[in-house]
């Protein structure tokens, strides 16, 4: 049973923000669902998405799975861990008593409802392989956000990757093509992971306006040294979010650099600053419910093998070398989205709303940034299909 959207809110919350909370579609753009690749574990497995959901006090999440760690060998592999892993949340959401949502109407029927709703997204193109009609199949699957790059390049490479010398100058032929497809069938396109040259590409091929769902200003470095010099590679200037923003994109803040809600309100409000309240949005790269939440559960064989050294943004669960951020029992990825700093004692919408609050946001501009913004390019993404 979906308990309504007004039971979520817990007496110390502060009734402005459970109003804010209620009134608006609050969206985590990038929030990673991991799966076991092997159906047979998934057995022993028990995932809270709902519950957690509703702890939260988002209204949707972007459920995000990778294919792509560990390494992929063989013909196939890509394509096959990408089929079982949506079989798998199939299994989630009928569990949870949940749904994807297909289009904007479909999520503003869901907000209306009081009910929890996900968004299927996809983290790298490797389960295309070179064959653009797997798009479709994608789709008729329930994809309707797809990250065109992830940290490896797929058999039959899209583009350059942020964190690896270029080779393409930007986008392949074939990334092209996929760009295009998706904005015919009705897929939204995330430009996460992709160099300034791809993303220039991207833009100049797509028709419809994209997504970088979960990066950061590169002037906005936090207070852990180790954490900053690993991740400014995957931080986004000045100069390159405005032309993602001027092409009418949409860009997702992240909470790797944040130490607190209040630290994370203010790397929001950075990049209003330089983009506009329109372009912004919440892409936390965190899990709302991890893979193993059953103690005593098999590990997951996702980027769990030895040997996988290169920095990421955490589909493994795994930080890189260094103090974890957020306190000592935190590491690179969030142990869960409602556990995201030490002091937080709200969901992970709660208290960015009540932070954003103290720093000077509306009602309106929270809005926006917590939902609205994505909503406005999904609906354009998937309008008419």
């Amino acid at each position: 049973m979906i308990t309504p959207l007004a039971a979520w809110v817990v007496d110390e919350i502060d009734p402005r923000v459970a109003k804010i909370v209620a009134g608006s579609i609050g969206i985590d753009t990038h929030n990673h669902v991991d799966v076991p690749f092997k159906t047979q574990d998934l057995v022993s497995q028990q995932y809270n998405l709902a519950g957690e959901l509703k702890k939260s006090g988002l209204a949707a999440i972007c459920m995000t799975f990778q294919v792509d760690r560990p390494a992929l060998t063989k013909d196939g592999e890509a394509f096959e861990r990408f089929t079982n892993s949506l079989d798998e949340m199939d299994t989630i959401l009928t569990d949870n008593v949940m749904s994807r949502a297909l289009n904007f109407s479909d999520l503003k029927k869901a907000h209306k409802d009081k009910k929890p709703v996900v968004i299927q997204s996809v983290e790298g193109g490797h389960f295309l392989e070179g064959k653009i009609e797997r798009l479709q199949t994608a789709y008729q699957r329930g994809v309707r956000h797809l990250g065109l790059l992830h940290d490896n390049q797929p058999s039959v490479p899209l583009g350059d990757i942020y964190t690896d010398p270029a080779k393409f100058g930007g986008l392949t032929e074939f990334g092209t093509t996929v760009v295009k497809e998706c904005n015919r069938l009705g897929i939204l396109v995330d430009l996460a992971h992709c160099s300034n040259e791809a993303i220039d590409g991207a833009l100049k091929a797509s028709s419809k306006p994209v997504i970088i769902s979960h990066t950061g200003l590169n002037i906005q470095l936090g207070q852990n040294a180790n954490m900053a010099r690993m991740m400014r590679p995957r931080l986004i200037s000045k100069e390159q979010a405005k032309i993602v923003a001027d092409a009418g994109g949409v860009i997702g803040v992240w909470t790797h650099l944040a130490d607190s809600p209040l630290e994370y309100a203010q790397n929001i409000r950075a990049l209003v600053d330089v983009v506009g309240i329109d372009h912004v949005c919440i892409g936390t790269d965190t899990k709302l419910t991890a893979y193993n939440d059953r103690p005593g559960g098999p590990q997951p064989d996702q980027g769990s093998k030895p040997g996988n050294s290169k920095p990421h943004d955490g589909g493994d669960g795994k930080r890189p070398d260094g103090p974890p951020r957020g306190g000592p029992n935190q590491g690179f990825r969030s142990e869960g989205t409602n556990k995201n700093w030490p002091e937080q004692k709200t969901g992970f919408y709660y208290s960015v709303v009540d932070a954003m609050l103290k720093i000077g946001f509306n009602e309106e501009e929270i809005g926006k940034i917590g939902g609205g913004n994505y909503c406005r390019i999904f609906d354009i993404a998937t309008k008419g299909n």
